[in-house]
């Protein structure tokens, strides 16, 4: 009998040792490396370029970074222009879109490379929705000035050069702004009224970053935008519509807390 009890006994223990081995083992597991690729999207009427700043401060903290040059031309050729180069990541990624770019990313970000979006100064709708008829309900001071923004014969929009300075690029240097105005890419107005077919922000972690003085989409819409999608938003104060031009180092911030942060 004596020596049943002790057997039972062993057992308990051992039962209880191999237990609570199997929770430090499980405590002991790795979290997740921080994320390092991160593909960036640019909006309507510019090009990757003004990226530049935000890339340099990524690539020099060991950031993989690659640039989107969307044709601007359907909101399907720009989602395919961004898979295309997802299609290169080798593991996971971060998606980042300003502007219009915004809703390209909140398309092409149901590839199974991305991890985590970041939204800078940019539209976020849902599946059905489009960015033109949002921003109906909340419209920015620009699309409310006549002549602001102008459409060729052939469909193409772009911003007035006169305007563009102030309104898009109004914390940038008065040289950089004018340079910007005349190397517009041209942009189909169709890909402001086409409704999304897919929203990566429904499954996937967000980050929203507010630039406060934008004239180009109105800050309550980025804001009720990134409220809905439950982002993780910064407000940049007296920031403008250029707000990846103008302030790199916060934008790069809010990336890197979203490669750091996205898989945990």
């Amino acid at each position: 009998m004596k020596s049943k009890l002790h057997v039972a006994a062993a057992l308990v223990l051992s039962t209880g040792l191999l237990a609570s081995a199997g929770a430090m083992a499980q405590d002991a597991q790795p979290a997740h490396a921080p994320v390092r690729n991160i593909v960036l999207v640019h909006g309507a009427w510019v090009d990757g370029s003004g990226w530049k700043p935000v890339y340099d401060i990524l690539t020099k903290d060991g950031y993989h970074v690659s640039l989107v040059q969307e044709p601007l031309t359907s909101l399907d050729d720009d989602v395919a222009a961004t898979k295309r180069v997802l299609d290169l990541q080798d593991g996971p990624t971060i998606l980042v879109g300003h502007s219009y770019g915004g809703s390209i990313i909140t398309e092409a970000g149901e590839d199974s490379h991305v991890v985590g979006l970041v939204y800078v100064a940019a539209h976020a709708p849902n599946v059905g929705e489009d960015e033109a008829t949002l921003g109906k309900g909340k419209p920015s001071y620009t699309s409310k000035q006549p002549g602001a923004i102008e459409k060729t014969d052939d469909g193409y929009t772009y911003l007035n050069p006169s305007v563009f300075p102030k309104d898009f690029a109004a914390d940038l240097p008065q040289q950089q702004a004018k340079f910007e105005a005349q190397s517009q890419m041209l942009t189909a107005a169709k890909v402001f009224s086409q409704p999304l077919t897919s929203a990566a922000w429904t499954t996937k972690p967000s980050w929203g970053i507010v630039a406060a003085s934008d004239k180009i989409i109105n800050p309550d819409l980025e804001r009720w935008y990134y409220e809905r999608a439950h982002s993780h938003t910064t407000v940049i104060p007296g920031a403008s519509h250029s707000v990846y031009e103008s302030r790199p180092q916060q934008v790069a911030a809010v990336i890197e807390d979203a490669a750091k942060h996205a898989q945990q």
